[in-house]
């Protein structure tokens, strides 16, 4: 549940929307103030209809057929159905054929107070070299980076002076070797030996494991020139290549030093450690990119944390799970155990020698029951094994072992003489308590973590690395970069007149519900409460509806006082059954339930089925509240609810001024429709679920408040969004469209009856790489569900991507001055940057759009793939920050857009109804392949109409 900081609600969860009816077709004629009757492409219909509509030519997507058949058969494709062809380029053709062009930067933005920031980007200088580029093929092949790093450390030491040429490769730890010059050779082979970690007599065979092939290939030659031209403006592709040599050589020295996790480091020499709870302790580090940027190159560092494997013997890890170890497990918690240890090393702790083995697994007996057959032939037990071979006496007989090796040689493990190896990183899902330690122990203010980035710098001292300065050439700045900075002002918001204060102008990024109405109050006529908490009895639970009720009364809702069936207590572990009754009860009174209020049980892990059996079976739009909360009886954790309520029943709590009176360019003048969409990926061995995409888009106008949402589940840690756009052949209806876009346009023209004449589409979630493929395959879709629906309809797109997980930090230029900090020391709400720091030619800019409630505030980042509308800088940056205080969940904005962050709602709710089927047995077989983990995608449980027309997921 929500909690409130400072003057204004933070944000929290839960959601809703309304039923849909079959849609009308997209008619001629019937469309308000809409010219596209005639099917004529929108790009002359436009100018007919308003006179101050930029035309619709923009950046085209390209791409030539030599380079890639995929991409050119997409692109003409594209082009034929679409007309992509009729939309002429505005910028600059791509300088590669397999290039998407993307817009360039159209000016800078010139709106907000002008102010200095400090960015954590460490500016880098080249000198000039000739980079050589080297295939690396270690036979036999190695998965492990450190064994990697171990054997090229060692081919370094004995051959740098002789076959390399005094030259000092930088390695990637896979397959590539990058130096400064060229090697004496273009093809050489070398064999290394490393010594044995294991100290035992070694036969021939093990001296033949510990002994490599390395082939050196000359692959390429990456050319720092093309990389200066991108810098200066005079080529517009990025070359990748180049960055990632250069980046490899920065990553170099920390990469045999630390423990790497992405683009991260961490150490338990980089800063103190810590205890997470459940045999989970976070160690400390940092992060760094090198980024092409306005300025030159970019080295963005920025601290970091994250969570590890305790070093601890795997009894104790289990204890977490079981407290009494005496007893067998059962197959609930042996089947958690399982999951919880398969992937993770351990070593033995009753021999002297220290190899790790990987767990496969856990037995399906316990170790008094197991047996197994040794070298020599002999059946015997695993507890008779270790007592006449190491004379050790097992304690924890009950427990089952774990099961290393391979299927057809396995290897049985007592987990009492078993610890986990130091260093392996945990990247399952932390629970509550888990984050929230986190978040206390790595919590920094902006001066602190200002500092901790500064003293990371200088502690890699890259300008005294001799690979770094001395053998490339490249120097890094001791301190972090000023940047011009504006600071955009507040929207004013519109509430209901009747209200005291119609209107409001929030200051510092929050503002309250004080003497204020809500913009449209929601009904609830038929409404009831079921309280699963067997802490709260039912007084209290009446108190606390009654309170509830009241407060969205006094907000401007009509809310009747009476629910249709007596407020209820009901026991947690009948959950089903209870909401089952309910429905029931409601319907034999001849009624539809429009809301129930549950409050949950005491014991968390509820939530997902309670959600799932409301939204997906009954068509139940519900709202959940903590007991801890309930109990108390609060005044703003009621206000907190009431807005989450009044959404989820169709109301709007609070709306721009702008929008209301049509003062938004490029929004406002005509129908336009606001798109969110993102991906989220399940955790980290989870194999057996989905990846799940939302979409969710606004449903009037022009106040582009309230917001439709769908998900689809898609195939394992697939990005790009597949069902936006789909088709199929029918045998009795022939070809028939659909998909969520088309669905989505077509509920705006029921809810506003209006075409969208313009498309605004915020895509969270996509990393750089991926920029063109997304693009393409997703403007694509956009394309052919339009289409789909009116012969020549083509409204013109811009197309943003939000990246709400960027590394880059603002801090004050100055901590002391009031005017240009908040309370905890943050830059101002409303702070943008799209100058030194940003791309070099493309349209981009950082956004700090909220005040953070604690720690350092994080900007977003946005990048425009494609824009028809023609946007500039201060109309992209201004819309995007006045949208931030338009959350329908909290009094404060917030730092990502409202329709990606409402998608990312969506999809995270759409993840508990599924949480139950793919958890409850751990992950699938790890021998299955990808392909045939995506055939077998299950579909999400369908989101009754009633539910889906409302913001449910708020």
């Amino acid at each position: 549940m929500s909690r409130s900081g400072g003057g204004g609600r933070r944000p929290d969860s839960r959601h809703d929307q309304p039923t849909q009816a079959p849609a009308p077709p997209f008619q001629r004629g019937t469309d308000r103030g809409s010219h596209y009757g005639s099917g004529a492409a929108p790009s002359s219909s436009h100018a007919a209809s308003t006179s101050t509509a930029p035309a619709p030519s923009s950046p085209s997507i390209s791409a030539s057929a030599p380079s890639s058949s995929s991409v050119s058969t997409l692109v003409e494709e594209t082009e034929q159905k679409l007309t992509l062809a009729a939309l002429a380029a505005a910028t600059p053709p791509p300088s590669s054929s397999q290039a998407v062009g993307f817009p360039v930067r159209p000016g800078f933005g010139t709106v907000g107070r002008k102010c200095v920031v400090r960015a954590n980007h460490f500016m880098v200088q080249l000198a000039e070299r000739d980079i050589h580029h080297y295939d690396v093929s270690i036979t036999p092949w190695v998965t492990s980076r450190k064994i990697n790093r171990q054997i090229i450390s060692q081919l370094i030491n004995l051959y740098r002076l002789t076959d390399l040429g005094e030259r000092i490769p930088a390695y990637d730890g896979m397959k590539s070797i990058y130096t400064a010059g060229p090697l004496p050779f273009e093809s050489k082979e070398f064999i290394i030996n490393l010594p044995d970690s294991d100290p035992r007599p070694s036969s021939s065979t093990r001296l033949r494991e510990r002994q490599f092939r390395v082939v050196i290939r000359l692959a390429s030659k990456p050319d720092l020139y093309t990389l200066q031209q991108f810098l200066r403006r005079r080529h517009f592709e990025a070359p990748y290549e180049v960055i990632q040599v250069l980046a490899v050589v920065l990553r170099a020295a920390p990469s045999e030093k630390h423990t790497v996790v992405g683009r991260s480091f961490f150490s338990t020499d980089l800063g103190p450690m810590g205890q997470l709870g459940d045999g989970v302790e976070y160690w400390r580090g940092y992060f760094q990119s090198l980024r092409p940027t306005q300025m030159g190159l970019s080295l963005n560092i920025d601290v970091s944390a994250s969570s590890f494997y305790e070093p601890i013997l795997v009894t104790e890890f289990v204890q977490n799970y079981c407290r009494d170890l005496s007893h067998p497990l059962s197959d609930e918690v042996r089947l958690k155990v399982k999951k919880a240890l398969k992937g993770i090393k351990v070593v033995l702790t009753h021999r002297e020698y220290n190899n790790s083995h990987k767990i496969t697994g856990i037995s399906s007996q316990p170790m008094s029951q197991l047996m197994f057959t040794d070298d020599s032939a002999t059946r015997m037990s695993v507890i008779q094994y270790f007592r006449e071979r190491y004379n050790i006496a097992l304690q924890f007989t009950s427990l089952p072992a774990l099961v290393a090796g391979s299927e057809a040689r396995p290897i049985y493990l007592p987990m009492e003489l078993s610890r986990i190896v130091a260093g392996q990183r945990y990247a399952k899902r932390l629970n509550e308590r888990q984050v929230i330690a986190l978040l206390r122990a790595t919590c920094q203010r902006p001066r602190e973590r200002e500092e901790n980035i500064r003293m990371m710098a200088r502690a890699n001292a890259y300008n005294e690395d001799t690979l770094v300065n001395k053998e490339f050439g490249i120097q890094v700045a001791d301190d972090l970069t000023s940047v011009d900075a504006r600071i955009l002002p507040a929207p004013m918001l519109k509430y209901h007149e009747t209200g005291r204060e119609a209107s409001v102008n929030p200051g510092f990024g929050q503002w309250n519900m004080i003497n204020k109405k809500m913009f449209n109050g929601g009904r609830v006529e038929v409404w009831t409460c079921v309280n699963f908490s067997t802490r709260l009895n039912r007084d209290v639970a009446f108190q606390f509806c009654q309170g509830l009720v009241d407060m969205c009364n006094s907000k401007g809702m009509v809310f009747n006082l009476r629910p249709v069936i007596p407020i209820s207590s009901s026991n947690p572990n009948q959950i089903e059954k209870a909401l089952v009754d309910v429905h029931n009860r409601t319907t034999q009174q001849g009624k539809q339930l429009q809301l129930l209020i549950i409050i949950l049980p005491d014991v968390s892990g509820s939530y997902g089925r309670i959600k799932r059996v409301c939204e997906t079976e009954l068509g139940i739009v519900s709202q959940c509240c903590q007991p801890r909360q309930a109990s108390r009886l609060n005044m703003q954790y009621f206000e907190n609810v009431a807005l989450k309520i009044n959404v989820k029943v169709g109301g709007r709590n609070t709306v721009l001024v702008d929008a209301v009176q049509k003062r938004i360019p490029l929004v406002t003048d005509r129908p336009t429709i606001i798109f969110g969409a993102d991906v989220t990926h399940p955790q980290p061995g989870e194999d057996s679920s989905p990846s799940i995409a939302a979409v969710v888009a606004s449903m009037d106008w022009p106040e582009v408040a309230k917001y439709r949402g769908l998900v689809s589940a898609q195939a394992h840690h697939e990005e790009i969004i597949q069902d936006l756009y789909k088709s199929i052949q029918d045998p009795q209806r022939g070809f028939v469209h659909g998909g969520m876009i088309r669905e989505l346009l077509i509920a705006f023209r029921r809810s506003t009856n209006f075409k969208p004449h313009r498309i605004i589409f915020y895509r969270d979630g996509v990393g750089e790489r991926q920029f063109s493929q997304v693009l393409l395959h997703e403007m694509n879709a956009i394309r052919q569900a339009c289409a789909s629906l009116e012969e020549g309809y083509a409204p013109p797109v811009t197309f943003v991507v939000v990246q709400k997980r960027c590394r880059t930090r603002l801090f004050p230029a100055e901590n002391n001055r009031c005017d240009l900090t908040d309370r905890s020391g943050n830059i101002l709400p409303g702070t943008v940057v799209d100058t030194e720091i940003c791309h070099p030619t493309e349209f981009d800019f950082y956004l700090n759009s909220h005040a953070a409630i604690q720690g350092t505030s994080r900007p977003t980042r946005y990048h425009v793939l494609y824009d028809e509308n023609r946007f500039t800088a201060d109309g992209l940056q201004v819309l995007t920050n006045n949208l931030c205080y338009t959350y329908a969940r909290c009094t404060r904005s917030v730092s990502v857009v409202p329709p990606a962050y409402y998608a990312y709602l969506a999809a995270f709710r759409a993840r508990y109804y599924i949480e139950d089927e793919t958890s409850a047995g751990g992950s699938t077989d790890g021998n299955r392949s990808t392909a045939e983990r995506n055939l077998a995608i299950r579909p999400l449980p369908v989101i009754k109409d009633n539910v889906k027309d409302v913001m449910f997921y708020c």
